[in-house]
């Protein structure tokens, strides 16, 4: 029962055309350390070389298959073209051979000491064009590529076109790495099959790698009549938008890694995967206790014994952590990262990074309602002698239909609850003096978020594009009462935090319409070693419809050492959520993508964007990656909220 990861495919092919760049030669040194592995070798054939591939034999011949043995198995070999020799192509003996470098120095077209990175990947008279051709099983096709950081000309990719298709038995297309490559794959015309058309037949896909023991329950519909424990590996027919806490998903259709199920799986540190038709595959083994083990490119599962069910020990009950004594209502600009137990971490996270002298974008003006005030408001409308007393109530406890019931009695206690005078002539104060009366997001800053292993990643709620003051004074309330939503109940319950110790912290922001909006990672969240790598999910209008899984949003790598963009799938989403002059967000059909490229972000403005997301995970200590909201107006990048991206 094994898989491919077809989204990493780029990254797991392309290494071993390296060269002697320093860049290139530590990812040759993962590929060397990986091929033992995922990579299977042939027997040895007496040829260095084919000049020609005449059959499915020839290839075998020279051939190396990542993967072996699985269904989505990629056999590949590389080829080198000299330019000078007519353009005469060599198919290379990768039993003999494992980096192209390693076949020019040994059959001395290439003498020792050559700058092989220029001379084969940067420089316009190049000698050497060299790449891969493999075979694209869920396309059902051939494909050659070149190392993402190739800059190939248009004419330089014509004449590999021709050379290999002259050579090879089957048709074999041309599939670009980068959006320089696909720029100029257009100019040259060539016959292409993108990375997106190759995810388009994915069977696997592991959002979240690893190991988890638990009971397997497949839900066919989940709905308020389902419990849900926090023991289970749960198999879906599709993700919803939200989950409590569980030992591990599986998901019979594929989403965005940018959902925010799949966050909260990475903060939750428990495999995430996309399996085609789980729920019939593991249909025999529901109720079962496995041990499922999830890589990047495979998974397997065993049925648990004593042994392995005396590995799963529950972790001991803690408090988030709160500062009640600060009462005043004060501005980003006066936070830092240390406020985090007083106004919670996504405002202290703004302040920070808004205090940070990090240059290129814009933190959204805005302030803060300490902790202090919603623990007032709680005491001060009895909603405190509501909430102890369900705490330990059987049927709060057993029955989710009637603990969903009960919490939604609670937050409309907020909504109905008075809140202290004071305090609103403060908050309405600060929106029209501070803020100009502009139309504000009233968002939640929670103490029982971005915690070690619980990132609680869209379980409260915020309320977008605010214009009046009694719309102020109500979204506070209701940000306060989403502390009590029933996902964000069941989260903490299966993240063994206390729950009498968890505050809500609110933060009043300009709000930004964005034309463009969109969520980044400062490293590659499908493969961790990959640390040069900025992920970038992007969208048309606000990057709600991102988080709350609206449709598969445009994908981007960008690399910030070589520099390169690269495209891993086009937005499918039709729609756009912008500023409603009524208050909220409208939701309406268009697109901002360029009609000939597709693309909704330039490749500047990836750039742009990855050079901040590296800047912030420097600036908060380098070891920590940042899981970071954009927008952007015009040639302006605002930042909305920066959190950790994944921290044990």
């Amino acid at each position: 029962m094994y898989r491919v990861l077809l989204l990493t495919v780029c990254s797991l092919l392309l290494p071993p055309m390296a060269g002697t760049a320093p860049r290139a030669q530590e990812a040759g040194m993962v590929e060397a350390k990986r091929s033992a592995k995922d990579s299977e070798r042939r027997p040895d054939s007496p040829d260095n070389s084919l000049l020609r591939i005449g059959s499915r034999e020839d290839f075998d011949r020279v051939s190396r298959t990542f993967h072996p043995n699985t269904p989505y198995a990629i056999p590949h070999v590389m080829f080198a073209i000299d330019r000078r020799d007519g353009n005469r192509i060599f198919y290379i003996n990768m039993n003999r051979y494992r980096f192209h470098k390693d076949f020019l120095y040994a059959t001395g077209l290439a003498p020792l000491g050559t700058d092989m990175y220029k001379s084969v990947y940067t420089a316009p008279e190049r000698r050497f064009i060299v790449g891969t051709v493999a075979w694209q099983k869920p396309v059902g096709k051939w494909t050659w590529e070149v190392w993402e950081g190739d800059t190939a000309t248009a004419a330089h990719m014509k004449t590999a076109q021709e050379a290999i298709n002259l050579t090879f038995f089957e048709n074999v297309f041309y599939k670009p790495n980068s959006t320089y490559q696909d720029d100029q794959a257009r100019i040259a015309g060539l016959e292409k099959v993108t990375q997106d058309d190759i995810n388009q037949g994915q069977e696997y896909l592991a959002l979240n790698p690893g190991t988890a023991i638990g009971r397997v329950h497949i839900i066919e519909k989940l709905d308020d009549t389902v419990e849900i424990g926090d023991n289970e590996i749960i198999i879906l027919k599709e993700l919803p938008v939200t989950l409590p806490p569980v030992a591990g998903i599986i998901v019979a259709k594929p989403s965005t890694p940018l959902s925010h199920v799949n966050i909260l799986a990475k903060g939750w540190g428990v495999p995430n995967l996309y399996i085609k038709d789980a729920d019939k595959l593991f249909a025999e083994f529901n109720t079962r206790w496995i041990k499922l083990e999830a890589t990047y490119t495979d998974y397997s599962f065993k049925f648990a014994d004593k042994e392995v069910l005396d590995e799963y020990k529950p972790p001991d009950i803690r408090e988030a952590p709160a500062n009640l004594n600060v009462r005043r209502v004060t501005e980003l600009a006066r936070m830092r990262k240390a406020d985090s137990v007083v106004f919670g971490a996504k405002s202290a996270n703004l302040g920070e990074v808004m205090n940070s002298g990090i240059k290129g974008f814009t933190v959204p003006d805005g302030f803060a309602v300490p902790f202090y005030w919603y623990d007032q408001f709680v005491r001060d409308n009895g909603i405190d002698e509501v909430i102890v007393p369900l705490l330990d109530d059987i049927d709060f406890v057993h029955n989710p239909r009637f603990r969903r019931g009960k919490l939604e009695e609670v937050r409309r206690l907020f909504e109905k609850g008075r809140i202290n005078p004071g305090l609103r002539e403060v908050i309405v104060k600060r929106w029209k003096e501070q803020l100009g009366g502009r139309p504000v997001f009233v968002r939640s800053s929670s103490n029982a978020e971005d915690l070690p292993n619980f990132s609680g990643a869209g379980l409260y709620s915020s309320v977008p594009n605010v214009r009046t003051e009694e719309q102020l004074i109500e979204a506070v309330k209701k940000v306060w009462g989403s502390l009590w939503k029933a996902e964000a109940y069941e989260a903490r319950v299966r993240n063994y935090i206390d729950q009498t110790s968890v505050h809500m912290a609110v933060l009043v922001q300009v709000g930004v319409d964005m034309e463009r909006g969109g969520v980044m990672f400062s490293r590659d969240p499908f493969d961790a070693a990959r640390k040069d790598i900025v992920y970038i999910s992007a969208v048309c209008g606000h990057n709600d419809l991102i988080t709350s899984n609206g449709g598969m949003p445009e994908q981007v790598l960008v690399d910030a050492r070589a520099n390169f963009v690269s495209v891993m799938t086009y937005s499918q989403i039709q729609s756009v959520l912008r500023f409603d002059p009524a208050g909220g967000l409208s939701e309406k059909e268009g697109t901002c993508s360029d009609p000939v490229t597709r693309r909704i972000l330039s490749d500047d403005q990836a750039r742009r964007l990855a050079e901040i997301a590296v800047k912030f995970r420097r600036h908060f200590g380098g070891t920590v990656d940042q899981d970071v909201e954009w927008g952007i107006i015009g040639r302006r990048i605002y930042i909305v909220q920066t959190r950790p991206f994944f921290e044990k």
